[in-house]
C-alpha cells in the first residue's frame, strides 16, 4: 500500500533550486520567444500604431510635458522607455525592435518560473509540465502576436513581474521583500490604467481582508500579519511616490483628466459589453463539458472500483479535452483565417469562467476553515483582475494578444487544481488521479496552443485592420528606420514625403500630419508641432474648429495630407469638416505618392510658394 501510495501521489521537483536544466530551459525559451518578435518585425509593422508611441516617445526626448504639454491618454512608462532607447542609441528602430525582442523572452521566461510554482509538489512531473505549458508562449509571448513598441505588451510584463513576486511570497518571506512585492504591484498602474488599477485594487482588497482573517480567524491565513501590513505598505508607498512625482511634474490633476476622465469617456465599455466576453456559442456547451468531466474526477464515480475508475478517468479526460480538440480541428474545417482566430480566442472565456470558479471554490474552502487561504488565492484573484481590466479595453478579440502568458498561468492553476485535495479526499475517500492523467490534458492543451497559436500568429489576423497584403515586405531608405519592414508600398512614399520634407520645407518650420499614420517625427528628427499626434477618437480631444485654432497658435505653416493609408478605416473624428476648414487656410504645393502637401497661407508671405511648386508635380 505504501508503494502504491507513493506511486500516486504528485512528486515534488528533488531540488527547489535554480539548476542546470533551468538554465538550458531559460536560454531555449527566451532565445525562441525573442527570435519570433524579430522575426515578426523583419516582416510586418502596422504603422499607425508604432509611430503613435515612437514620435510620441520624441515628445519626450524634446523635453515636452505629458498631460500639461500636450495630452496623452495613457499612462507614461511605455513611452518612457522608448525614449530612453532613442536617448542611448539614437533614432534607429532596430534597437526598438531588440527591446521587444527582449521584453518578449523575459515574458516567457517569468511565464515560465509562475506556471512551475503553479504545479510543483501538486502534480506529478511538475517541471517538465511547467516547461511544456510555456513553451507555445515561443508564438503567443507578449511581443509574438503585436511585435512594435506597444503599451498593452509593456503592462503585461509589469504584471506578470509583479504576480511572479506576489506569488513567491511566504511564510518564511522576509518583511522587506513583501514591501518590495507590494510597490511592484504599482507598475503596471504607470504602464496602462484600466490593467494596472484592477489589479492594484484587488491586492488592497484581498491583502485587507487576509489581514483581517489572520487577525480574528488563527490559522485561516498562510502568511504573517506583518508581511501583510508590509506588502499594503509597500504598495501604499509607491503608489504615493508616483502620485508625487506625477504632481510635480505633469500635475496629478491634469494627468487623472486625461487619463481617467477623457480616457474613460472615450474607450471605457458599458457592463454589457464587458459581459460579452462570456457570450460566446462555444462557451455555451464547452463549459458545461468541462464541469462534467469535473464532476466525474470528484464526483460519486470517483469512489467506485479501480476497473470503473479507470473508464470514469478516461471519460473525464475525454470530456475536459473536448473543447480544445474542436479548437485544433477549426485549423481543418475553416479556411479562412479569420475564423480559425476566432476559435483560438473562444478557448479564453471558458479558461475564465473555470478560473473564477476555483477562485471561488478557494474562497469558501478557507471560509470553512478546509484549507487557509493566503498569496496562492490572492496571486489568482490579481491576475483574474489584471485579466478582465484588460479585456475592457477591446474584449476578446481586441485585447488577448499580449495576455496568452496569463492564460497559460492560469491554465497551470486548473491542471493543479485537480491534483487531491488532502481534506477533502480524506473524508470522500475519492483516490488521487493517476500519473498519465495531468500530462495527458497539459499535453492535448500545449498542442492545441501550440499548432493554433503559431497559425494565429503566422497568419496577422489579429493585425487585419491594416493592409498587410502587398506582397513581399519591403523597407525604408531612412537610417531611423533600419529595422522596419512591411509589404505593400508604404515605405517608400513615405521615403519619397521624407526627401520632399528636406528638400522643400525649412527645418525650423511647423509640420502636420494627417491623420498621422507614420513616424514622420521619429525619421526625421523635427520637433512636434501640434498638441495632437494621432487623430483617433480615443486620443483627439479637438473639434474641427479647435483642431484650426491650435494650427494658429502653434504656427503650423505645412499639412500633409495622406491619401492611401494603410490602415483599412481611418478613424479621424470629422475628417471631412475637418479638411475643409484646413483647406480654407491651406494651399496645395505638392502631390506625392500617397500624400497631398499644403503650405499656409493666411498670413504669410505667398513669395514661398513658387519655389515649392517647383519641387514637386503640381495638384
Amino acid at each position: 500500500m505504501h508503494r502504491v501510495a507513493k506511486a500516486l501521489a504528485p512528486e515534488t521537483d528533488p531540488a527547489p533550486l535554480w539548476q542546470l536544466r533551468d538554465t538550458l530551459a531559460a536560454l531555449v525559451l527566451f532565445v525562441a520567444t525573442a527570435a519570433v518578435v524579430l522575426w515578426q518585425n523583419a516582416h510586418v509593422a502596422v504603422l499607425w500604431d508604432m509611430s503613435y508611441v515612437l514620435d510620441t516617445a520624441m515628445r519626450f526626448v524634446q523635453g515636452q510635458m505629458p498631460y500639461r504639454d500636450f495630452p496623452l491618454v495613457h499612462p507614461p512608462l511605455t513611452f518612457l522607455i522608448q525614449a530612453a532607447l532613442i536617448r542611448l542609441t539614437g533614432r534607429v528602430y532596430f534597437y526598438h525592435a531588440l527591446y521587444c525582442a527582449i521584453a518578449g523572452g523575459l515574458g516567457s521566461l517569468v511565464a515560465w518560473r509562475m506556471v512551475l510554482r503553479a504545479l510543483r509538489g501538486r502534480v506529478a512531473r511538475a517541471w517538465p509540465l511547467a516547461l511544456g505549458l510555456a513553451a507555445p508562449l515561443t508564438v503567443l509571448g507578449l511581443y509574438c502576436v503585436f511585435p512594435f513598441p506597444s503599451y498593452d505588451c509593456d503592462t503585461l510584463l509589469t504584471v506578470l513581474f509583479a504576480l511572479w513576486l506576489l506569488q513567491r511570497l511566504s511564510p518564511a518571506s522576509g518583511t522587506v521583500a513583501a514591501a518590495l512585492t507590494g510597490a511592484a504591484q504599482v507598475l503596471p498602474l504607470l504602464a496602462k490604467q484600466n490593467v494596472g488599477l484592477p489589479l492594484l485594487v484587488m491586492v488592497f482588497a484581498g491583502g485587507i481582508l487576509l489581514l483581517a482573517a489572520a487577525r480574528w480567524l488563527p490559522g485561516r491565513v498562510d502568511l504573517q500579519p506583518r508581511q501583510l501590513l508590509a506588502l499594503l505598505g509597500g504598495a501604499a508607498a509607491a503608489l504615493a511616490l508616483a502620485a508625487l512625482a506625477i504632481a510635480l511634474t505633469a500635475g496629478l490633476g491634469n494627468y487623472v483628466h486625461w487619463t481617467v476622465v477623457f480616457a474613460g469617456q472615450r474607450r471605457l465599455p458599458g457592463l454589457d459589453v464587458m459581459a460579452g466576453i462570456y457570450t460566446c456559442p462555444f462557451l455555451y456547451w464547452a463549459l458545461p463539458c468541462s464541469l462534467a468531466g469535473l464532476l466525474l474526477l470528484r464526483g460519486p464515480m470517483a469512489r467506485r472500483s479501480w476497473t470503473q475508475n479507470v473508464w470514469t478517468r478516461l471519460a473525464a479526460l475525454a470530456l475536459l479535452a473536448a473543447p480544445w480538440i474542436v479548437t485544433l480541428a477549426s485549423l481543418f474545417l475553416y479556411d479562412d483565417a479569420d475564423e480559425r482566430g476566432d476559435a483560438l480566442l473562444a478557448l479564453w472565456p471558458l479558461v475564465l469562467a473555470l478560473a473564477v470558479l476555483l477562485a471561488g471554490s478557494r474562497i469558501v474552502a478557507a471560509l470553512r476553515g478546509r484549507r487557509p487561504a493566503g498569496i496562492r488565492l490572492l496571486t489568482l484573484l490579481a491576475a483574474l483582475a489584471a485579466i478582465h481590466g484588460t479585456l475592457m479595453s477591446q474584449q476578446i478579440w481586441g485585447s488577448t494578444y499580449a495576455l496568452w502568458p496569463l492564460f497559460v498561468y492560469l491554465a497551470a492553476e486548473l491542471l493543479g487544481a485537480l491534483a487531491p485535495d488532502p481534506a477533502r479526499d480524506s473524508a470522500s475517500a475519492a483516490p488521487a488521479l493517476p500519473r498519465w492523467f495531468a500530462p495527458a490534458l497539459a499535453g492535448i492543451a500545449v498542442t492545441v496552443l501550440g499548432v493554433c497559436g503559431g497559425f494565429y500568429t503566422a497568419s496577422e489576423e489579429r493585425l487585419s485592420y491594416a493592409d498587410l497584403d502587398g506582397g513581399a515586405p519591403t523597407t525604408s531608405s531612412q537610417t531611423a528606420l533600419s529595422g522596419v519592414a512591411t509589404p505593400g508600398e508604404y515605405l517608400a512614399n513615405f521615403d519619397e514625403l521624407v526627401a520632399f520634407t528636406n528638400a522643400a520645407i525649412p527645418a525650423n518650420d511647423a509640420v502636420l500630419l494627417l491623420p498621422g499614420e507614420d513616424p514622420f517625427y521619429f525619421a526625421t528628427g523635427r520637433r512636434v508641432p501640434f498638441p495632437v499626434l494621432l487623430f483617433d477618437l480615443s486620443t483627439d480631444p479637438l473639434t474641427p474648429e479647435q483642431t484650426l485654432d491650435e494650427v494658429h497658435r502653434n504656427h503650423v505653416h505645412w499639412l500633409v495630407v495622406k491619401r492611401k493609408l494603410q490602415i483599412k478605416a481611418d478613424p479621424t473624428p470629422n475628417r471631412e469638416a475637418l479638411l475643409r476648414l484646413l483647406q480654407r487656410e491651406f494651399f496645395p504645393v505638392a502631390q506625392l505618392h500617397g500624400y497631398d502637401v499644403y503650405h499656409y497661407a493666411g498670413g504669410h508671405p505667398a513669395s514661398a510658394a513658387p519655389a515649392v511648386r517647383q519641387t514637386a508635380s503640381p495638384l
